[in-house]
């Protein structure tokens, strides 16, 4: 038996039990991993409150994040093997002391990662990845507009963008995450519960306004952050903090400049091995190389995870957070 922490109902932070589980031995093509962090992510919240179903409902144990080391591997896995330092973005089953996993969504670490800033980064870094390189390809010189540029996302995102070369404006919810903001790479930024930050943006670009807007805030953002955007630039909606995005009328896009818009996830982005080990290896290249940071600013033990996930909700938080079994 090892803890772990169980959803039984649908609810808020309350819901999360923490209580002992029997992890079986690893079947065909799994790997059982004894966890040495485990990364805690907004989407646990959507799982928690049954916004995502989870898909062999309830029960279910929370969290899709971690790192650790592989302690047995199951028939058929060749390049994956006892002793192996891992790390991944999976099905739930990531907040427990150990889980099982399939070994083609494991990730071996390199000696230069440590665990925790593997479970700080994997979900987060990785959508970071694919964000710049293939939504929207960013390119030295271009602008973006990076929402909740303190947080979790918004760090990563904003250093790697300045990294590029971009010209990087970040939304912020107090002076003192404004700081946190510049200090990851934002050239600018916007106080949003004090500015109105479509004028703020054409002030900033002297009215050229952004190449991309980069939003994991959704309902509160949307739709001023057309307004942000130059006429065949991209709206990106990657998350919904603060409520989803409704159903709007497409013609405003149209109307705005002829913009794009997607909601992207990381499951279509890293369906194959092959996209899943060139997004996570390009991500370890830039963190190995000190040229984006990862910041653990919260860690919590296992059985802390009810108070993670009010932090979490009650923006308490900045950069990763993390569990530690």
């Amino acid at each position: 038996m090892v803890a772990a922490v169980r959803v039984h109902k649908f609810g808020g932070p309350e819901v999360l039990t923490y209580e002992q589980v029997d992890i079986p031995a690893p079947a065909q093509g799994q790997v059982r991993i004894k966890q040495r962090a485990c990364g805690i992510n907004f989407i646990d919240t959507y799982f928690r409150m049954g916004m995502y179903p989870p898909m062999g409902g309830l029960p279910f144990i929370s969290g899709n994040e971690g790192a650790g080391d592989v302690t047995a591997v199951g028939p058929g896995v060749t390049d994956i093997k006892v002793g192996d330092r891992v790390a991944y973005v999976s099905a739930l089953g990531g907040y427990a002391e150990e889980r099982l996993l399939p070994a083609e969504r494991a990730v071996k670490l390199p000696s230069s990662i440590s665990y925790e800033q593997a479970a700080g980064m994997m979900l987060k870094g990785m959508t970071v990845q694919y964000l710049v390189r293939r939504t929207w390809k960013l390119e030295a010189g271009q602008t973006a507009l990076v929402h909740a540029a303190a947080g979790g996302v918004g760090q990563i995102l904003s250093q790697w963008a300045k990294h590029i070369g971009a010209t990087v404006i970040g939304t912020v919810g107090s002076k003192e995450k404004a700081a946190i903001a510049k200090a990851n790479g934002c050239d600018h930024t916007i106080l949003y519960r004090e500015e109105n930050f479509p004028a703020r943006v054409k002030e900033i670009t002297g009215g050229k306004m952004c190449d991309v807007v980069y939003d994991g805030i959704g309902k509160d953002t949307f739709p001023a952050s057309l307004d942000c955007i130059r006429p065949l630039g991209m709206f990106v909606s990657y998350g919904s903090s603060s409520g989803q995005v409704e159903a709007f009328n497409i013609n405003i896009l149209q109307t705005k400049g002829s913009l794009f818009a997607t909601r992207p996830t990381l499951n279509n982005y890293t369906a194959t091995r092959k996209d899943l080990l060139a997004t996570a290896g390009d991500l370890f290249e830039v963190v190995s190389s000190g040229k984006v940071k990862i910041p653990v600013n919260q860690k919590y033990g296992l059985k802390d995870a009810q108070k993670a996930h009010r932090d979490l909700e009650g923006r308490a938080t900045t950069g990763s957070s993390i569990l530690v079994p």
